[in-house]
C-alpha cells in the first residue's frame, strides 16, 4: 500500500478543484487514477484498479472529499489523507506514532490504555437566589490538574483521554468560520456538528472536558448509579412480597460500594467516545481547540494563541453546582454533583441539602446502597416544581427506602464537629424547624435548634450559569451572573451575530433542551429561520421510583394566567399490569389538565415506573394539537402501564355524557330492540 500510494502521489495530477460554489484542495480524480494504475500495469483491468482504490480508501489513505462516496470510476474527487489539514489531533510521543494518554502520567497507577413572552406552554421558572454562590470543589476531593476527576483508574483515564487528551495539537485557524462554539456540552456540540455536517466552516472551543455536564457530572453517572440503586430496591426493598428469600440463616446480600462506583465509572468511559475530541474531528472535520475562550473584538475570539474570527457564534459555557448561603458551608468540604461520582468509599451517613430532582434522586439511590441518609429542604415540599400529589407519592416511595425527611427548615449553620481535627471529625448541621402558619411570632423565636451529625454533605440546590471569565463585554454581549446570556425569543444575543443555547442562558437545564435549542441556533443563524425558543414543549422526567414525569403547564400556571381547565385524573393502582408489577401500592397516577369544555391539552403529569418513557405521547399529541379524546382511539398493547393514557382519553369522552345526551341514546337504543 505505501509503494503504491507513492506511485500514486508521482503519477496523479493532484490540484484545486472545483465543484458548484465549492473549492476542493489537493485532490485528484477517481477516473484519473483508474487510468493510471490500468496504463502503468499496476491493475490489469479498471475493475481492479477500483478495487485497489476501495482498498487505499479502507486503509484510510484516501477519502472522498465530503466523504459521501466509495472510491469510484467516476468523475469524483479524492484526497490523500496526508494532504488534509488538520482541525486538531493528539499530540504523537516523539519517533513514535503512538497518542500520548492520561495513563503516561499517572506514576505508580496501571497504564492500562483503556423578556416578556408570548401565551406558551412553558410552565413558569424562578429566578436563582441572589445570594448563591458558585461551588468550590475541595482539591484533595476533586484535583484541579485532572480536571476534578478521580480516581485515576483505567476507566477515567480512557475517559479523559477521550474528552480532554493530556496533549492536543491545535490546528491553524481558518481565515473566517462560519461559527464558532464556545463549550462542547449538548448545545455546542449539536451546533457545531450540525453546522459542520450541512458543509459550514466551524471551530469548537472547550476548555474543561467534551460532553459537559451531562457525560462527565449529571445523566450519564446518575443514571448508571440509580441501575444499581433499582437492583437493590428490587432485591432489598421488596424481595419478599414477590416470593423471594435467601436460604439459611447465615445468607446475606453484600453491597459493594466500591464496585458500584467503579460500574458507573465504566458506563461514563464507555459513552465517552460518543463526545471524543478525535471523533469530531475525524468525523466532521471541524477545527477543535482546548484551552479558555476570550472575546477579543466583537466578531474575534481568542483561545491560546490563536484568534478565531467568526461570521456567526455560540456560546454554550453550561453551568455549574451553586451552594446556598449557609452558615459555615464555604468552610466545610462538602459534595456536589460534579464530586459526588469520586467516591470510592460508602458513607455511612450522608446529609442531601435540597429536595429538588438531583437532590432526591441521589438520596434514594445512596440510601438503597446502604447510607443513612437525611434530606434537607427549607419548604415542607420536596420537588417544589411539581404539583403537591406528586411530590407525596415520591416521597412516601423514598421513604420506604429509607430516606429521612427534614423539611420545613432553616438552617442555623454547618461545620466541622472538630475544626482542630476537620473532615474526620464528622460535618454537624444544625437547623430550626419553622413554626406552623398560626404560630405566634414569641413562638417561631423560642423553636429549638437541633444538630445532626454526617460523615458526608451533598449540595444540589441547583446550578449557576458559566458566564464569568469570557470578555463579554467587549464583544457587546449583556449577561447577569444569575440568569446567564441575555438572549431573544431567537436565541440572538445583544450582539445579533452571537448566540446562546443550553444551560448558561435558560432556567430549563435539561441536556434535552439544549439539543433543541442547539438546533435553533443552526436554523436561525445559517439559513434565516425565525424558530422560537417559546414554541418548544418541553418534557422532563424526574428519576426516582417511581418516576414523575411532565409536559406543559400546571394548574398553579392555569391560575396565574387565568385560564379556565378541567382535570382528568387516572388512578394506576387499578392498572392490570401495575398490579401485576406491584407497583398499585406506589399509588401513581396519570393527570392530564385539559381546556375547559374541550379536548385541548394544556399539560400532563405521570407519576409511574418508566414514566419518562410514557409522557412523550402527551408530548406527541401536544405537538400535533392532537385532543385527548383522540388517544381514546389509539389501540395499546395489553397489560401496559401505558394503557393509562388510553384511559384518559376514555375518560375525557365519559365527560361528554350530559344527561340529555344519554337520554338521547338510551332512546336510540329503544328504538332499535
Amino acid at each position: 500500500l505505501e509503494a503504491l500510494t507513492n506511485r500514486l502521489k508521482e503519477g496523479l495530477e493532484i490540484k484545486d478543484r472545483k465543484y458548484l460554489l465549492t473549492n476542493y484542495p489537493k485532490c485528484f480524480v477517481g477516473s484519473d487514477a483508474v487510468t493510471f494504475m490500468s496504463k502503468q500495469g499496476i491493475a490489469p483491468t479498471r475493475v481492479e484498479a477500483v478495487n485497489l482504490g476501495k482498498l487505499l480508501l479502507a486503509a484510510n489513505i484516501i477519502r472522498h472529499v465530503t466523504k459521501d462516496h466509495d472510491f469510484k470510476d467516476e468523475n469524483k474527487f479524492y484526497r490523500f489523507t496526508a494532504d488534509e489539514p488538520s482541525h486538531g489531533s493528539k499530540e504523537k510521543k516523539a519517533g513514535t506514532n503512538e497518542d500520548w494518554s492520561w495513563s503516561d502520567f499517572i506514576p505508580g497507577k496501571c497504564s492500562d490504555k483503556q423578556k416578556e413572552r408570548k401565551y406558551t406552554l412553558q410552565p413558569a421558572t424562578h429566578p436563582l437566589n441572589a445570594d448563591v454562590q458558585s461551588a468550590v470543589d475541595a482539591v484533595e476531593l476533586a484535583p484541579k490538574d485532572t480536571f476534578g476527576i478521580t480516581p485515576m483508574d483505567k476507566y477515567n483515564q480512557e475517559l479523559l483521554d477521550n474528552v480532554h487528551p493530556v496533549k492536543w495539537v491545535p490546528p491553524q485557524p481558518q481565515p473566517k468560520y462560519n461559527l464558532v462554539a464556545i463549550g462542547a456540552g449538548a448545545a455546542g456540540l449539536v451546533s457545531a456538528a450540525g453546522t459542520a455536517g450541512l458543509g459550514g466552516r466551524v471551530a469548537i472551543i472547550e476548555e474543561h472536558m467534551f460532553g459537559g455536564d451531562c457525560l462527565n457530572f449529571g445523566c450519564v453517572p446518575s443514571k448508571a448509579i440509580l441501575r444499581s440503586a433499582k437492583v437493590a430496591y428490587d432485591v432489598i426493598v421488596r424481595a419478599q412480597e414477590f416470593g423471594l428469600e435467601i436460604e439459611g440463616g447465615g445468607g446475606k446480600l453484600v453491597m459493594n460500594f466500591e464496585k458500584v462506583m467503579e460500574r458507573v465509572r465504566r458506563i461514563r468511559s464507555e459513552i465517552s467516545h460518543h463526545d471524543a475530541c478525535q471523533r469530531f474531528t475525524n468525523v466532521y472535520n471541524m477545527d477543535v481547540y482546548i484551552g479558555h475562550a476570550t472575546f477579543v473584538s466583537p466578531d474575534t475570539v481568542k483561545v491560546g494563541e490563536h484568534e478565531l474570527k467568526f461570521a456567526r457564534c455560540v456560546i454554550a459555557t453550561g453551568a455549574k453546582a451553586s451552594v446556598p448561603p449557609i452558615a459555615g458551608l464555604a468552610d466545610v468540604r462538602y459534595l456536589t454533583n460534579q464530586t459526588v461520582w469520586n467516591l470510592t468509599t460508602r458513607p455511612a451517613r450522608l446529609a442531601v441539602i435540597g429536595a429538588g430532582p438531583i437532590g432526591c434522586e441521589l438520596a434514594q439511590a445512596f440510601a438503597l446502597l446502604g447510607c443513612a441518609v437525611t434530606l434537607f429542604n427549607r419548604s415542607a415540599q420536596i420537588l417544589g416544581k411539581e404539583d403537591r400529589d406528586a411530590a407525596d407519592v415520591v416521597q412516601a416511595s423514598m421513604q420506604r427506602c429509607g430516606v429521612r425527611f427534614v423539611t420545613g427548615i432553616e438552617f442555623v449553620r454547618v461545620g466541622y464537629k472538630d475544626a482542630a481535627v476537620g473532615h474526620a471529625s464528622g460535618i454537624v448541621v444544625s437547623i430550626k424547624r419553622q413554626a406552623a402558619a398560626a404560630a405566634k411570632e414569641e413562638e417561631e423565636e423560642k423553636a429549638a435548634e437541633e444538630s445532626l451529625e454526617f460523615d458526608e454533605v451533598l449540595v444540589a440546590t441547583g446550578r449557576k450559569p458559566n458566564v464569568e471569565g469570557l470578555n463579554l463585554e467587549v464583544a457587546n454581549v449583556a449577561y447577569d451572573t444569575r440568569a446567564g446570556i441575555q438572549v431573544n425569543d431567537y436565541l440572538q444575543t445583544t450582539n445579533g451575530n452571537i448566540y446562546s443555547a443550553g444551560d448558561c442562558c435558560t432556567r430549563f437545564q435539561f441536556t434535552h433542551m439544549a439539543d433543541a435549542m442547539a438546533r435553533i441556533v443552526i436554523r436561525n443563524a445559517m439559513f434565516f429561520a425565525h424558530s422560537k425558543v417559546s414554541d418548544l414543549l418541553i418534557p422532563w422526567c424526574t428519576y426516582t421510583f417511581p418516576e414523575i414525569a411532565h409536559v406543559g403547564l400546571y394548574e398553579s400556571d392555569l391560575e396565574e394566567r387565568k385560564l379556565e381547565y378541567d382535570v382528568i385524573k387516572v388512578d394506576l393502582s387499578n392498572n392490570d399490569r401495575a398490579i401485576c408489577d406491584g407497583e398499585s401500592e406506589n399509588k401513581g397516577f396519570i393527570k392530564v389538565l385539559i381546556k375547559k369544555n374541550t379536548d385541548q391539552i394544556f399539560g400532563a403529569t405521570i407519576v409511574s415506573e418508566n414514566a419518562g418513557d410514557q409522557i412523550s405521547e402527551y408530548t406527541l399529541a401536544m405537538q400535533a394539537n392532537v385532543g385527548l379524546g383522540f388517544l381514546d382511539s389509539v389501540i395499546h398493547p395489553y397489560p401496559t402501564v401505558a394503557e393509562g393514557i388510553k384511559h384518559s382519553g376514555g375518560a375525557f369522552r365519559k365527560t361528554m355524557l350530559t344527561p340529555i345526551t344519554k337520554a338521547l341514546l338510551r332512546k336510540v337504543l329503544a328504538a332499535r330492540r
